[in-house]
């Protein structure tokens, strides 16, 4: 009796304005700390790979890719089930065009998101004794790099909606796997993540991005997005009933198991 008493009173407080405001505020301090932690991860192991790799790009290359892959993994883990962990705009809007996540709560999300890829990689810098930004000459352009993004974010979101439809559960490891695939596979080493695309330009390290570069990066990323999503609303009808479990179930949904 005591313990449903609780549950009510807990549940009547989410629901009310303040207990609102303070659920969106844990989701975006979510979406920051852990946009931060990924892109310390991305280029700080970039910074250490290719200092120990002696010259060897692919051993470098190979660095950055596996601590991005677990990184990933992990950080979904952490923090899916606060706020989705969505630590990407374009997955935000492919799940708010689903229903999966109210409009109204976009802005935040993805401010919330660049400025927490701002920090990390502020952070990355820092730790290697570098400036905390310093613009990238890193050159990635070309139709080859444009055509590249397209595919790694379609590749991203079609991974996302295809297991989200049946095994939920196993989105952080196939999101994680994907990408240190799509390292490899793509000339661009995939980005897939206009925040990430943002925030790398501003170190000129392994990792990083020429600023010229980024916006047709993003452009492209945000049309594999929207791609892949229109692909599977039309392959699984059902999709907009998953769309609040992409990536990793609400904050709200698991207070009420």
């Amino acid at each position: 009796m005591m313990q449903e008493g609780i549950r009510f009173f807990t549940d009547m407080a989410e629901k009310s304005p303040m207990g609102t405001q303070m659920n969106l505020a844990r989701r975006l301090t979510a979406e920051a700390v852990g946009t931060a932690l990924l892109l310390a991860t991305v280029v700080g192991s970039g910074i250490m790979g290719e200092r120990l790799a002696g010259g060897n790009v692919a051993i470098a290359l190979l660095a950055n890719t596996v601590a991005t892959g677990a990184a990933l993994v992990t950080l979904i883990l952490t923090f899916g089930a606060i706020s989705g962990a969505h630590f990407n705009p374009a997955v935000t809007l492919a799940d708010a065009s689903q229903g999966g996540l109210a409009w109204r709560e976009v802005p935040s999300y993805i401010i919330a998101q660049i400025a927490g890829a701002f920090v990390g990689v502020a952070l990355a810098n820092l730790m290697f004794e570098l400036p905390v930004f310093f613009a990238s000459q890193h050159a990635r352009h070309g139709a080859s790099q444009l055509l590249s993004e397209f595919i790694a974010t379609f590749g991203l979101l079609a991974v996302i909606w295809g297991c989200v439809r049946q095994r939920a559960s196993a989105v952080p490891f196939a999101v994680g796997a994907y990408i240190t695939a799509a390292y490899w596979f793509t000339a661009s080493t995939s980005f897939a993540n206009p925040a990430v695309t943002l925030a790398r330009a501003a170190s000129d390290t392994f990792a990083g991005i020429r600023p010229s570069d980024v916006p047709g990066f993003i452009l492209a990323q945000l049309v594999g997005a929207t791609v892949a999503t229109v692909l599977f609303r039309w392959l699984v009808p059902s999709l907009p009933a998953r769309a609040e479990a992409v990536i990793m179930p609400h904050h709200d949904q698991e207070e009420q198991v």
